[in-house]
Parts: C-alpha cells; structure tokens; sequence
C-alpha cells in the first residue's frame, strides 16, 4: 500500500473515489441492511486509509467523501420516514494513546485555552447497538426514530413501547426537577449477550433467521413493522446523549447525563469524569479489562468534552462533532482455511474477489467469508485456495485477512482472472490503478444490470417498485437495456401483467412510479448514469455551476475535443467548480467521447426532461460567499471563525483573490489587508464578523 506522502495526485484522486465508493457501501449494509460485509477493524482500516489520504492531499477531498457521511439513507422500508431537527451524527475514532493525546490537543487549541487551564472530560462504555432517539414532549414519548443517514430515520414508535427501558413518560418528580417541554433523549438499543444466545438457540429450535451477533438481532428486532415481533424480543437501551431540547437541566455533560438518569431513563453505570489524559485512558483500560464479562458487547470507549459552552463553540465536522472520541478496542483473531476463491463483477466492471472460509467462531459470531480487495491484496497476502489465514474481528460478520500461516508452502499462486467470468471480456487494471475490471462495458451483463439497478436506486431516479429482481427479471426478457428503456415499459403492461407475481394494481404502481420521474432532479440523473468519479455530491456541484445538462455535456465535450483557448478555457471553467479536479473533468470527457455513451444520453433525454437545476442558498448575509480569516483573532480560534462561516452557508478560504467577497481582519494582519484593498473587496473586522453571525441566529 503506497505511502500517501509518495503517492502522485492521479493515483490519490483514482483510490479516494475507490475509497468513497466502498465505504458507502459497507455504510448502506451496516446501517440500512443490517447485513455488514465487513469486521470493523477492515472497516476502520478503510476509513482511516481515506482520512491519510485527504491529509496529504486535501485539495481532492471529494463531496461524497466517508469523512462527511452519516450512517446511511434510510432504503425501501415497511416504517414510515421520521427527519431529525437536530441531525445524529457519528463519533470520530481513535485507535491508540497517541491519538487520544492529539484529539485532547486540539480541543485545547479550538478554543484557545492555555496549557494550565483545567479540561474535564467523560467517559463511558460504547454499546455495539442501534442508534435510537426518543422525543419527549411535556414528558410523555411522542416519538422513537432510528438514525438512518442522520438526517432521516425510521419511525419505531410502537416498537420502542416494548422496551421496559423506555419510559413511556418521564418522572418529572426526579431530583433534576422537571423535564423540559421538548427533550429528545439519544442512546443505543442493544441485546444483551445471554439473551441473545437464547434467542438465536430458540431461532435455531422454530427454524427461524440465526442472527449473527447482539447488534444485528437488535437492529432486526427493533425495524419490524409487526411491533408483536418486537415485544417476544429482549431489547434494552442505555441513554449517552441528546438532541433536539427546549431547554438543558444543566451546563456540563455528565449533568444532563445524570438528569435524564433522574428522569428515569438508564446510562452507563461506567460514566464518569475525567480531569485528564491519563484518568481517560486509566477509564479506558478498565473497561477493556472488564470487557469479555460483561452483559453486553461494547467496542470502545467514548470521551467527550463536558462543559457545554465548549461544546456549542466547538461544533462539528462533517460527520462527527469536534467535542467526542471513540476510543475503539483492538480487535479479536482467530486462524481458520481459505476454502474457495469468487470472483464478483459490479457495476463499474470491477472484479471484486470474495474469499469462501472454513467456519470459524471470532468472538462468538460464527463468519465464513473474507473480502480479499483486489488483486493486488491477493498478491500482498499471497493467499492460495487451502492456506490457513489468520481473520480479524472486531464486532461483525466478515472479518479481513491479517496473516497467511502457509504461504511459504511450495504451491501456484492464485492466478486472478484475465478475463471476466460473466462475458468473458478481457480484464484490466488502467494505469495507475489497482482494480481490475472488465472491459466488456454495456455489453457485460452483470455491469449492464447492475448499472441499471443504480440508476433506479434510492440516491439516483428512486423509482418505488422497480428493484433489483424486477430488474434482473425484465432484463432476461429483454425488455431493459438502457436507461429509456424503463420509460417505455407502459407499452409492456400486458406483457407484465403475463408474469408470476404480477397484479394489475402492483403493475399499474410500479408504471405510475416510473411515470412520475418524466421530470427528475438533474442532478440525481446524472448520478444515476454511473459516470466514473462523479458521485452524487459531485453531479449536484456541478449542476449547481451549469444548470442544465446540456450545458455540462457541451463543456465535457470542448474540454475533451477542443484544441487551444476552446479545451483550455472549458477546463478552467470545469476546475473551477469546487469538488471538481482533473479527474471528473477526465472522466466526462471520456463519457461523452464515447458514441454508445452518447446515444444511451440522448435516448434518455428523448423520454425524461429535467428543468433546470436552481438551489436556494441559506437566509445569511454571507450565504454563497467566499470569506477569508487573517490576522489573529482575539474571541476564538481560526478553526471556530471558519466553522462559523460554513454554518452561514459560506466557503472559507485560505488565500485572497478575485473570488473572494469578504475578509475578516484582526490585529497583525498583513499582505492579504493590502491585495484585498488592490481588489476592492470589502474587509471588516472581529466585531463586525461577530454581528454577522448572531444576525444569522
């Protein structure tokens, strides 16, 4: 695995994509499917492979980059949407001493404290569970959701009333006093271990789902439409947090913490408070200690900053808040056989290898299957079908390869395929890049059926009804073949109506369904066409330039088949577009350069007509501008002032230039005072910054 320091900016641009694409969806079968694919210790690897990578090369992190995601989009669901007015976010990790160190550091600089200014933390257990809010209005439940993306849920409302830790009203008499008028109490409803083993050996008796862990059986109890199912399960919950609240009890952490433990609703019995560094990591190597007796799985240690006001002025990233760290544990090992070798082909025409295993119990969930990458981490593993491999664990059903015990035995290496095993195209890695794919393009059918399947998914056109069977059975009648051609379906209606299964009303909805996409989101189409390195992030930035998709294809198209000041200046046009880099602009112009890429657009737009693609921006005075912070700000750290600009909907840059809109000085500020002045561009001060944000509220 080459050093993010050494890697060129094609190569990082080509693995951050790969990157965003796998954890996505390692993100969409954890959170949506409950069926993860991965341990999370591989997971973890993912994710923090893509953060070195963003670091070195922070210029190409991508909108629909891991480190600014949540969860996952709540996918086709029997339970009804709930959206969250205060969104859930996920928690950062660390995995080591060091770590903790650096993030109890940079909660320091954020907001400007000196070295000997007390810092108090808390800690607590991390339960592996799913993420619940419960909304208290006048103290009585009125709502529980998932967590979802974060932003929207699943509504569990009537199944949370069989959980007997979740009160249906609050104990107002409790010694924190009354409860606020609205109060969203945050927490994980999870399984204990003994109870979990009693249901799967009653699951096994009845001849029922075996669940492959606590979290996965308590995920799958609680996101039942029949709450009846969920009452015969044995669901606790622990309260760590809070969201939406017309009022707090108190001005720290571990307050609130305790009054919500007034109110009746349980917390950790392992919460407490750290006065530093070295209480955290005591807490921490505690826990571990006591971690395998205790009644229920957990996978760390969360610390967060207790005085809210720090809080509040810390804010969050993307994903996570600055305040909190996870503190995971290493994970669990086991030694077991490589039995077998698969080879899977996606959308893209990437030959995933998926490696079959002997069972092997790993932390008392029985896996039998192993990730193997790509190619190259066959070659670097040096894994041959029969070698006996050491698996890691840490909590989920698919574990990696961390050791081959037999590869100095003298056998063949595996020899990965040259040739798709679907249309028998020839296989192969591009320059610079470690996946293989298939090269057989629309004519390969698991690429054609699967690109079909992504354009009608939830973040693409979200067509109810046409999922992936329906699609793999059309296909193998030969009804679909391109996009347009789902929009020709209605003049199959009696054709369909001739299937197994199918009924004049579930064909006459999945019909109405297709037809009420005649005028899709641009953005969403473009999505939906499966073009490299352009995810949903990036196809709505773009539009957000060019409006309209006949304006994007006639810039793609100079910026590849131009010469001089035409190619050049659409480039420059394309690259100016945040979240765009050489990369997209690359991919587009090989998308269109290609003729059966053209026909598949024009068909397409020959049936849907996207209107043009206008974004409202936020009610701020510096909503859609570019602000840049110089000098040395007094009232907070230059990290706060450019979290604060984002908040206001504006882009907060490092440099002054024609772009710019607005600069903030404080004292000592220099050279970008005086090119702002050469500019004409209006520069204020710290207070006048300060009346922009509280008039923005």
């Amino acid at each position: 695995m080459t050093d993010p320091a050494k890697m060129t900016e094609a190569d990082a641009a080509n693995e951050l994509m790969r990157l965003a694409r796998q954890i996505a969806r390692h993100n969409r079968l954890y959170h949506a499917d409950d069926a993860p694919e991965v341990s999370d210790a591989d997971y973890d690897a993912l994710v923090r492979r893509n953060a070195a990578i963003e670091a070195a090369f922070p210029h190409l992190v991508r909108d629909d980059s891991p480190s600014k995601a949540v969860g996952h989009e709540v996918a086709s669901s029997p339970l009804s949407k709930v959206t969250h007015e205060v969104r859930m976010m996920s928690l950062d990790n660390a995995f080591s001493d060091e770590e903790v160190a650096d993030f109890v550091a940079r909660v320091r600089r954020f907001l400007s404290l000196s070295a000997d200014e007390p810092m108090m933390f808390t800690a607590e257990d991390k339960i592996d569970g799913l993420s619940c809010s419960l909304r208290y209005e006048h103290g009585k439940l009125v709502r529980a959701a998932t967590r979802g993306d974060g932003q929207v849920g699943e509504d569990v409302t009537a199944n949370v009333a069989f959980i007997d830790d979740i009160p249906q009203e609050l104990d107002q008499n409790g010694a924190s006093g009354p409860v606020p008028e609205v109060f969203e109490i945050r927490g994980e409803v999870y399984m204990a271990k003994a109870d979990f083993l009693a249901l799967n050996a009653a699951q096994e008796e009845a001849g029922g789902k075996i669940f492959a862990n606590p979290r996965n059986a308590a995920a799958g109890s609680l996101r039942q439409k029949d709450a009846s199912v969920t009452a015969k399960r044995p669901l606790k919950f622990y309260a760590h947090g809070w969201g939406a609240a017309s009022a707090v009890p108190a001005t720290s952490q571990f307050g609130v913490m305790q009054a919500i433990l007034d109110w009746g609703v349980p917390i950790s019995a392992a919460l407490i408070r750290c006065r530093t560094l070295e209480e955290m990591l005591a807490h921490y190597r505690q826990i571990a200690s006591l971690r395998a007796d205790m009644r229920y799985d957990i996978d760390g240690v969360v610390y967060k900053v207790d005085r809210l006001d720090w809080q509040h002025r810390l804010g969050f990233v993307a994903k996570a808040p600055r305040w909190a760290m996870a503190h995971k544990f290493p994970a669990e090992q086991a030694e077991t056989t490589l039995e077998g070798i698969d080879i899977q082909v996606g959308r893209t025409g990437k030959l995933t290898p998926v490696g079959r295993l002997k069972p092997v119990t790993v932390g008392g969930v029985v896996v039998s299957n192993v990730t193997l990458h790509n190619r190259d981490e066959i070659e670097r593993l040096g894994v041959r079908v029969g070698d006996r491999v050491v698996i890691q664990r840490a909590g989920d059903v698919i574990p990696q390869v961390v050791e081959n015990l037999t590869r100095d035995e003298d056998r063949d290496p595996y020899p990965f395929p040259d040739h798709c095993p679907i249309c028998e195209s020839e296989a192969v890695a591009e320059e610079g890049e470690v996946d293989v794919r298939c090269t057989g393009g629309l004519i390969c059918p698991a690429q054609r059926t699967e690109r079909l399947k992504h354009f009608v998914s939830r973040g693409a056109l979200d067509i109810e009804g046409l999922g992936e069977k329906t699609i793999d059975e059309f296909f193998g009648q030969g009804w679909l073949e391109s996009p347009a051609d789902i929009f020709r379906l209605k003049a199959r209606r009696d054709d369909i109506l001739k299937r197994e299964g199918w009924k004049e009303k579930s064909v006459d909805n999945l019909l109405a369904a297709i037809e009420a996409k005649r005028e899709p989101d641009a953005a969403r189409l473009l999505f939906g066409l499966g073009i490299r390195h352009v995810g949903a992030v990036t196809a709505r930035d773009l539009l957000k330039h060019l409006i309209t998709l006949p304006a994007l294809r006639d810039l793609a198209e100079r910026a590849r088949n131009g010469t001089g000041e035409v190619a050049s200046d659409a480039v420059a046009e394309l690259t100016s577009i945040d979240g765009v880099g050489p990369v997209v602009v690359e991919a587009l112009g090989d998308f269109f350069h290609e003729d059966h890429n053209k026909q598949v657009w024009d068909d397409l737009l020959s049936e849907v007509s996207p209107p043009d693609y206008i974004v409202e921006t936020r009610d701020s005075a510096v909503a859609g501008k570019t602000v840049v912070f110089t000098g040395k700000l007094e009232t907070m750290s230059r990290d706060e002032a450019k979290a604060q600009a984002e908040r206001l909907g504006a882009k907060a840059a490092g440099s002054v230039s024609a772009k710019t809109d607005l600069v903030v000085a404080g004292p000592g500020a220099g050279s970008k005072i005086k090119k702002a002045a050469e500019l004409g561009i209006e520069v204020i001060d710290e207070a006048a910054w300060a009346e922009i944000v509280a008039a923005a509220g």
